[in-house]
């Protein structure tokens, strides 16, 4: 028996019926915003539209991912020659887009990285990171943080600390997790400064306690991700990383979601706090919206992979022809400064929002354009109970003004806010509006 087609691929786009197909034939897992999702068909710099021409302001960027804005014509320019050139190869042959772009981060990342290896997604980054680490060091054990998200493969779920994303029970031994520097909502119950940052110095209790006294490294973002843009003191990963080194294992830095300026003033989240990493990763905006991900060492851990390896879509040369042109742009531009200044400015206006309603703003914490706000029940009582249900409230009221967020946490209830690196204060502005308008309905 046949299957029925598709219908209408000519006709224009019908945002209902277009739900009803994502319903009948993708996963019932792959989850959508919003109740009634939007389906978006075109954008321009910060803005997007949907089927029926609704535009709103787009301040969560594809997770982080659209980093100059889209459909950025000098990154379209660069896609468009390469896909007339030579559109695919796979590892097996030299191309000049990936070898320029090897050399480029080999230029922009800190200490001593200069070899890569591409892949064609983070959760594949993270992955090859923790082979090099393993076989390296000889060790097969490593850290990792509670909290933490590296992606969906099984691998990547072992590593991730949020029972909402582990669809399985691990499958990969000899990952240790440790408290997260989640200061809000501190695992010891203690307060910093008063606790010493003792969430780091736990890491070799763990050690010590739960492992052979050897580990392979440690893996994690210096500002976490979906757990929340749950932000460090700035002293834990010079403690952590220490630690880790101390016991054989080397630091690993997920930057997939805070590379690239996204901090602001500085290329790498890791920078921020004085950290050299002997393995980065990286993916999302690195090549604005092209699937790329990347894991960059020193030239010691390259070298101890042995064995045969290849990646049929790493280092595509049309989604490194973007990252080319993406990472030329943030140079230029000098975009990690305008992270950093757009960064202040929503900051003051999302604290400014957190004074006019203390109810439900517990707190708001991140760095640059990756700002967070964690709703909670009833903080002026004392009352850290996370407000999901709110969250989704708060949700639907800044979709009808026509501004898109990101959420998190552990319980969903933390505000993501990561616009573009190209965001000018007009549009933070804007976007601080609506996010007023939002709260005040509720």
């Amino acid at each position: 028996m046949s299957k029925t087609t598709s219908e209408g691929r000519g006709a224009p786009v019908n945002s209902e019926s277009v739900r009803a197909r994502h319903k009948e034939y993708l996963f019932p897992s792959v989850i959508n915003y919003y109740a009634e999702p939007l389906v978006l068909t075109d954008g321009k710099g910060l803005r997007v539209r949907d089927a029926e021409g609704r535009e709103f302001l787009d301040f969560f960027g594809g997770i982080l991912t659209i980093s100059i804005g889209h459909a950025d014509e000098r990154v379209n320019a660069a896609i468009k020659a390469q896909v007339d050139r030579l559109s695919h190869v796979s590892t097996l042959y030299p191309t000049l887009p990936v070898v320029d772009l090897a050399e480029t981060l080999a230029r922009i990342t800190p200490g001593r990285l200069t070899q890569s290896f591409f892949t064609a997604s983070g959760t594949e980054a993270d992955e090859t990171a923790v082979m090099m680490a393993e076989l390296f060091t000889g060790s097969s054990e490593l850290i990792a943080l509670r909290h933490a998200y590296s992606g969906r493969s099984l691998l990547a779920q072992s590593l991730s600390a949020q029972a909402p994303w582990r669809a399985l029970p691990t499958h990969v031994p000899g990952i240790k997790h440790v408290p997260a520097p989640y200061c809000y909502r501190c695992a010891m119950h203690l307060s910093y400064p008063a606790c010493g940052v003792a969430c780091a110095k736990d890491i070799e209790e763990v050690i010590r306690t739960t492992t052979t006294g050897r580990v392979a490294g440690m893996l994690a973002e210096p500002i976490m991700g979906a757990g929340g843009y749950i932000t460090p003191p700035p002293e834990y990963f010079q403690i952590a990383a220490e630690i880790v080194r101390r016991y054989g294992g080397v630091f690993i830095s997920d930057e997939v979601q805070t590379g690239f300026g996204r901090t602001g003033g500085k290329m790498w989240g890791i920078e921020q706090w004085g950290v050299e990493p002997d393995i980065m990763t990286m993916a999302k905006g690195v090549a604005n919206g092209l699937p790329l991900g990347v894991t960059i060492a020193t030239p010691e851990i390259a070298a101890s992979l042995k064995a045969f390896t290849i990646s049929t879509f790493g280092g595509n040369p049309v989604s490194c022809a973007a990252a080319n042109a993406t990472i030329r742009i943030i140079e230029e531009e000098d975009l990690p400064a305008n992270a950093e200044r757009m960064g202040h400015r929503l900051r003051e206006g999302l604290e400014r929002l957190g004074r006019r309603h203390p109810k439900i703003v517990g707190e708001v914490r991140g760095m640059g354009l990756m700002q967070a706000v964690e709703l909670v029940e009833d903080e002026t009582a004392g009352n850290r109970t996370p407000a999901k249900a709110l969250t989704l409230r708060l949700f639907e009221e800044t979709k009808k003004r026509g501004l898109l967020i990101g959420k998190g946490g552990l319980e969903g209830n933390v505000l993501r806010i990561a616009p573009p690196l190209t965001v000018d204060a007009a549009e933070v502005d804007e976007a601080l509006q609506m996010l007023s308008e939002s709260f005040a309905a509720l």
